[in-house]
């Protein structure tokens, strides 16, 4: 199993801050990961349509797409953050 938190408007498009799922076979990246949350609902397709627009942590430490995961991990998804 897998957290996977949500955070601002991705929360708000995927209409959850919080999920715990089985990691599917052959998911082992973050971007497969991405593209794998991508399909659960239209909902998180819209949340996730472009993840270059996103941002990621893995266990609290920023990823990028080829950042391995495992079960047990926890991934928050996130737009960038601005400063001010």
């Amino acid at each position: 199993m897998i957290t996977v938190l949500y955070f601002a408007w991705v929360r708000d498009r995927v209409g959850t801050d919080a999920e715990t799922l089985a990691l599917p076979a052959g998911v082992t990246t973050l971007g497969a990961l991405l593209t794998h949350l991508a399909s659960l609902s239209p909902r998180h397709a819209n949340a996730l349509a472009r993840p270059e627009l996103l941002r990621a942590a893995v266990n609290q430490l920023f990823a990028r797409p080829e950042t391995p995961i495992a079960p047990g991990d926890e991934i928050a998804i996130f737009p960038p953050l601005t400063g001010g």
